[in-house]
């Protein structure tokens, strides 16, 4: 009896490893949808990383600010020096891509 609630466990747990990978394969069989230009797919995706990019930027922006402030509450100049320069390093990040065009003249 102990042998049968095994083996129907074992079997039991091949079978919902087997659909698990049958339907890993059927996931992934998705269509894609590309542009004809293979230009525009890269500016694309450049426009995507850029937008990811931005995000960070701009939580790093935020942080900077918090940082600002609780150094004037504590009147701590050190905390200060460090939220201004996350506060410079997050408007370069999220202005990374205006920066970029502006050096290359595109």
């Amino acid at each position: 009896m102990k042998k049968k609630k095994t083996l129907l466990k074992i079997l039991k747990r091949s079978c919902i490893i087997v659909l698990y990978i049958v339907a890993l394969f059927v996931a992934q069989a998705s269509h894609v949808f590309a542009a004809d230009e293979p230009l525009t797919v890269i500016n694309n995706l450049s426009d995507f990383i850029f937008g990811l990019i931005r995000a960070v930027g701009m939580i790093i922006l935020g942080f900077g600010v918090v940082q600002v402030g609780m150094s004037l509450k504590s009147h701590d100049p050190s905390q200060r020096a460090n939220g201004f320069m996350t506060l410079a390093g997050g408007v370069v990040i999220t202005f990374a891509k205006e920066i970029l065009n502006i050096i290359t003249g595109g």
